[in-house]
């Protein structure tokens, strides 16, 4: 018997008792992650672990009833590229990270469903026509809200009263509503804390670089380095310029502090993930996106880092370290 005649036979007698039995292999769903990030960056990873270890407790395990398509990216032509490169796999729904992912997204499909996580204004960016109904393929966890930046100006002035001006470093193509959606509550609120405000507009390293070497020239300085895409991927960079010039920094994400950054209040973004399986777990078994409404943050941390403050001469007060979710010592 040729050896392909024999495979076939015994192929066909494995599958024998599995029909007599009238069982049926469980159907495998297809999920897509879109992240952009690179694969290494090992902060962006604990938030990946955290939607997988949700999942599985909905019952969705890797390799038995669903297979995971990641696309990792690290720059807005990547990110295009790698949107459409899922949708042509026709997975059963994708998770899309930050605005450009799920921007990105947007363009490439209109009927696979998608949920997005650490978008900040899912309704101005087009993505959504409400928070209540999204009335698309599209729902998720939004980010932040504007007084967020009020919440900032408030701990500068704790921890560093001697600031009289407080640059906002942002990308305008990747920060939410091009950097005004904070930007214009900051400014509202400066004022009353007595500082101005000035915006400091960058698109890559070199132009981080000389934005925070020309505002650091100016004596008593601060420095909120808004959330998005760019940011992120540069927070080395950026806490390293902050230490060398000795700027009080406020940052919105925990792994700038890890990094050497001061103090940090934001949304605690590997909870998200963790509630964005939830949502990928209903559509799986049903639901609709549009029957989703968009979820507002539940949890927020601050970290601080006294090494850090302790190099910067600052004395961070007794009833931050009292509210702190984390002190790094």
């Amino acid at each position: 018997m040729k050896r392909r005649q024999f495979m076939a036979l015994v192929g066909g007698a494995a599958a024998w008792p599995l029909a007599a039995s009238g069982e049926q292999p469980e159907r495998v769903r297809r999920i897509g992650l879109l992240i952009p990030y690179p694969e290494s960056d090992a902060q962006n990873q604990s938030r990946i672990k955290a939607f997988e270890q949700s999942l599985q407790q909905f019952g969705w395990i890797a390799g038995r009833n669903i297979h995971v398509d990641y696309r990792w990216a690290a720059g807005e032509a990547q990110i295009q590229r790698l949107a459409k490169e899922l949708v042509q796999l026709a997975p059963d729904v994708i998770l899309g990270q930050s605005t450009p992912s799920t921007r990105a997204l947007k363009g490439a499909t209109s009927s696979i469903p998608i949920v997005f996580v650490q978008v900040t204004d899912p309704v101005g960016a087009g993505f959504v026509k409400s928070l209540a109904r999204p009335g698309s393929n599209i729902t998720g966890f939004a980010m932040y809200e504007p007084a967020m930046g009020t919440k900032w100006l408030e701990l500068l002035r704790e921890i560093a009263p001697g600031v009289r001006r407080v640059g906002l470093l942002f990308n305008p193509e990747t920060a939410p509503g091009r950097g005004v959606f904070f930007s214009d509550a900051i400014e509202t609120a400066a004022p009353s804390f007595g500082v101005v405000s000035t915006a400091l507009p960058v698109g890559g390293a070199a132009e981080i670089k000389i934005s925070i070497q020309t505002f650091a020239r100016d004596p008593n300085v601060g420095l909120f380095v808004m959330p998005d895409v760019t940011t992120q991927l540069h927070r080395e960079l950026i806490v390293e310029l902050a230490a060398l010039h000795r700027i009080a920094a406020i940052y919105s994400q925990r792994f700038f502090i890890t990094s050497g950054g001061l103090i940090c209040y934001g949304v605690d973004t590997v909870e998200q993930f963790r509630q964005a399986a939830s949502y990928v777990d209903r559509i799986l078994r049903g639901a609709k996106p549009n029957e989703l409404p968009i979820q507002a943050p539940t949890k927020y941390e601050m970290v601080v880092n006294l090494k850090t403050a302790k190099a910067l001469n600052l004395i961070i007060p007794h009833s931050i370290l009292l509210r702190a979710d984390e002190v790094i010592e």
